[in-house]
């Protein structure tokens, strides 16, 4: 019981994000990355779709402390006409979310404005350039907290001294960060036939501008650069209704390193009609996905139309695992996309 009482405390320290260490400056945290877009790379606005909308929320670590609760929303679309979009096609974006961890509460506010251009290097392949420069605020709920000078080695004690000080309960700044894209893509042909081919890889950098994010005033704390590369495609099983939807995806910030993979199987009810409205497009896709010494990922996604819902669960897998009994986060999304093929 003593070592699952310190364990909490540590937790809660950690989370406070005000101690150099793992966990100091990490951004906002999703396992269905492919659908937090401009989370991913600036240059993913715009990329696979005509317009699209997302709304997604996370929540994890309930089983051992406060949880941690993630919430946001994006919208991103083409500016250029089809019909003008031979060579080349400029999109745009805005990505928004709210991000509350751990006790004490402290509460992240970004939102950034997207802008991409994505030339047309071949029939079925373009190369994006993405920008996003944006505005950040962090708060903290309570300066009290929990502290390590507060364990005396058997339990916390809430009336010692935690020796720690802030100038400021809150802050505000401004960041900045760019990303590349190749996309592919090629016709599915008849549902029959599957011949879906689709790639992305891109590469990207948040944070260039290395803004202050500390509640001191020496400034000394600078939110680390991230960098974010990633793979997924779209690969159709010829004549069959099923797909695999694989991804690999590598994140690195500051000492903290994330890989993630895995893929979706999707299977087709309907692959829609391009003559009739009659006929919506239907399909049900089951995933399972590795992050690296961290968790085991369980996916859920059921696509209908031009409307989507995705579902995630985290089985913790790390050392944690012994206090969050195998317990991780909850993760849903809805998706309104209008296709480029429409």
């Amino acid at each position: 019981m003593i070592k699952h009482n310190f364990f909490r405390c540590i937790l809660s320290v950690v989370s406070g994000v005000f101690i150099p260490g793992f966990l100091l400056a990490q951004d906002i945290h999703f396992s269905q990355l492919e659908f937090t877009p401009l989370a991913l790379n600036p240059a993913l606005a715009g990329a696979n779709n005509r317009f699209q909308g997302l709304v997604n929320y996370r929540s994890q670590w309930a089983s051992v402390v406060q949880p941690f609760q993630t919430a946001a929303a994006s919208f991103d679309g083409r500016l250029t006409k089809e019909k003008n979009a031979r060579r080349g096609y400029l999109a745009a974006g805005v990505f928004f979310f709210n991000d509350n961890a751990g006790t004490p509460r402290i509460t992240t506010t970004n939102v950034n404005l997207n802008l991409a251009y994505h030339a047309v290097i071949g029939r079925k392949s373009t190369f994006g350039l993405g920008l996003y420069t944006g505005y950040g605020q962090r708060a903290l709920g309570d300066a009290t907290g929990r502290w390590a000078s507060q364990y005396d080695g058997f339990s916390y004690n809430a009336s010692a001294l935690s020796g720690e000080a802030f100038d400021n309960l809150s802050f505000s700044y401004l960041d900045a960060g760019l990303g590349l894209l190749y996309t592919y893509g090629s016709n599915a042909g008849y549902i029959s036939q599957n011949k879906t081919r689709k790639w992305n890889v891109g590469l990207s950098f948040y944070h260039v501008n290395r803004p202050n994010h500390s509640f001191v005033g020496d400034g000394l704390e600078r939110l680390p650069m991230r960098i974010a590369g990633f793979v997924n495609a779209e690969i159709g099983i010829q004549n069959t209704v099923g797909s695999f939807l694989p991804g690999v995806y590598f994140q690195t910030q500051g000492s903290a390193t994330e890989i993630l993979f895995g893929s979706y199987y999707k299977y087709s009810f309907n692959s829609g009609s391009k003559y009739t409205a009659y006929e919506k497009p239907l399909s049900l896709s089951i995933g399972l996905f590795n992050r690296w010494r961290d968790a085991i990922i369980s996916r859920f996604l059921v696509e209908w139309d031009r409307y989507a819902v995705g579902m995630s669960y985290d089985i913790n897998t790390s050392g944690l695992s012994t206090i969050s009994a195998y317990r991780g986060g909850f993760e849903i999304f809805l998706r309104y996309s209008v296709s480029k093929r429409r």
